[in-house]
């Protein structure tokens, strides 16, 4: 039997993304994200939790959420579970389980200095032209 291993999230930004580039020269992003329930416990009194997810991703998509993504912005993330394992400098054995994403789905803004510099790049030629319609 194969398993199935998919995960989809919807939050927000913990931190920046954190861009490095491999030795091969790939893009790879770290990414922090917050997803928070609520719900009314027996007492009737509203309880909210929060789940905190490190997230990686990879190549040119690492490179756009460095480029549009900040503190605080909302996400959905489409991905696999990935178990990573590695030994500290010290000898020690550490462990932990990620989201590697295949997909980062921008659900706000682009950063303030980023969203300028789309719009001048979107608004075209200058109507000095006086009374004439560019269409």
């Amino acid at each position: 039997m194969r398993g199935f291993n998919r995960v989809v999230l919807m939050g927000n930004l913990t931190r920046d993304p954190n861009l490095r580039h491999v030795p091969s020269g790939m893009a790879v992003a770290d990414i922090g994200l917050a997803s928070s329930e609520s719900y009314r416990n027996k007492e009737g009194e509203r309880v909210e939790k929060t789940c905190f997810v490190d997230i990686v991703t990879w190549g040119r998509q690492a490179e756009t959420c460095s480029q549009y993504l900040s503190k605080g912005a909302p996400v959905l993330v489409e991905g696999r579970l990935q178990y990573d394992q590695w030994e500290t400098d010290e000898g020690q054995r550490r462990s932990k389980l990620l989201v590697r994403a295949d997909r980062v789905q921008f659900l706000g803004r682009p950063k303030s200095g980023e969203k300028q510099e789309i719009q001048a790049e979107e608004s075209g030629p200058s109507d000095e032209g006086g009374d004439e319609i560019p269409f």
